[in-house]
């Protein structure tokens, strides 16, 4: 089969031919539909060789979605054709974490060298997918697997990080988004659909800004020196109740301890190596730093359910497997306006 691995350090992902997996006891075969491209994975592959946390070759894609194709002894619950979501942050099943659904805290994943497909278990830029627990797949129930499958991560983490401010963004409240890309145009449409919160919306793109507003956005700020005043503005003097960025460079993380309001909730989601210090006289009073990370199975259920009710919907653009390294060079580049997604069988 085709897939795309990342393997040299320092190299463009390539287009290669690997054998064709089987499902062993309790693993599910999928053919794959759809898999999405992510600035994780560019993060990934500009690490040095020092730091690199996989083995090398490594497949891409921990965004997928497909259709069942073979199921190994034992598996239960799940027939072949069923047309199936993967839930991507996968844990040992055991551990207290687990217990809770939280795979994506899951306590022993490190010990156990378990892996998300990926980040470091082979992923889903491939024609066929092994899985190794039925409980790791999530029905589709009626969604395009397209245009649903950046939900596994581009909606799943948004809505975690969002989730645990809901009790602060009432009636009266501004949110801000930075960062409109992939995950952050979703969080403004997961913020309009679940809060009454005024939503503000930062990036350095003025096409990404056109697509914020397009999606729901009530202001569209320029991320740059200026735009913690125009925040501060915005609200007043207030600031925000609760800030999300999905860029996490140093440069957006002390925009967003600047915006954020007195007893304020700052998520740092991106993955760009900023830090935001806490205490006295750094942010406003009894703002609460988080940097979470993916979500839970029950809350990617609730995601999809989000999508089948029509409140949220990725803006995708697609690519054939052959083009996956032209889809990585544009998203390096910039010029992804929303969610790439490879389509291995065409």
């Amino acid at each position: 089969m085709k897939a795309v691995q990342y393997r040299e350090i320092g190299a463009a992902p390539e287009v290669v031919t690997v054998p064709d997996p089987e499902p062993g006891p309790g693993q599910v075969l999928l053919k794959v539909t759809a898999a999405g491209v992510c600035h994780s994975d560019i993060a990934v592959m500009s690490r040095p060789a020092d730091t690199f946390p996989y083995a090398l070759p490594l497949t891409l894609g921990h965004e997928g979605a497909g259709t069942v194709e073979a199921l190994g002894e034992g598996v239960t619950g799940i027939a072949e054709g069923d047309r199936v979501a993967v839930y991507g942050p996968q844990g040992c099943g055991r551990c207290a974490k687990c217990a809770e659904g939280k795979e994506n805290y899951c306590l022993r994943a490190a010990e156990l060298g378990i892996f998300p497909p990926g980040l470091g278990a082979p992923g889903a830029m491939a024609e066929y997918l092994l899985v190794d627990d039925a409980r790791f797949l999530l029905p589709l129930d009626g969604l395009d697997p397209v245009t649903s499958v950046p939900l596994t991560d581009a909606g799943l983490t948004p809505y975690h990080a969002i989730k645990r401010s809901l009790p602060k963004l009432v009636a009266g409240t501004t949110a801000v988004v930075i960062g409109t890309g992939g995950l952050g145009h979703v969080a403004i449409q997961l913020l309009r659909a679940l809060t009454p919160s005024r939503v503000v919306a930062l990036d350095v793109s003025e096409e990404k800004l056109a697509l914020a507003r397009e999606v729901g956005a009530h202001e569209a700020v320029l991320s740059d020196e200026h735009a913690p005043g125009r925040v501060r503005e915005l609200t007043g003097g207030l600031g925000a109740q609760a800030v999300f960025d999905f860029v996490g460079t140093q440069a957006t993380v002390t925009t967003a301890g600047a915006v954020a309001a007195v007893e304020g909730d700052v998520a740092i989601v991106g993955i760009g190596g900023g830090a935001l210090p806490v205490g006295i006289g750094t942010t406003a009073f009894d703002v609460e730093v988080t940097a979470p990370y993916w979500g839970s199975r029950g809350e990617l259920d609730e995601v999809l359910a989000l999508a089948r009710a029509g409140a949220v919907a990725v803006r995708v653009e697609t690519y054939g497997i052959d083009e996956a390294p032209l889809a990585y060079e544009r998203l390096h580049a910039g010029k992804v306006n929303g969610r790439a997604v490879i389509l291995p069988h065409g």
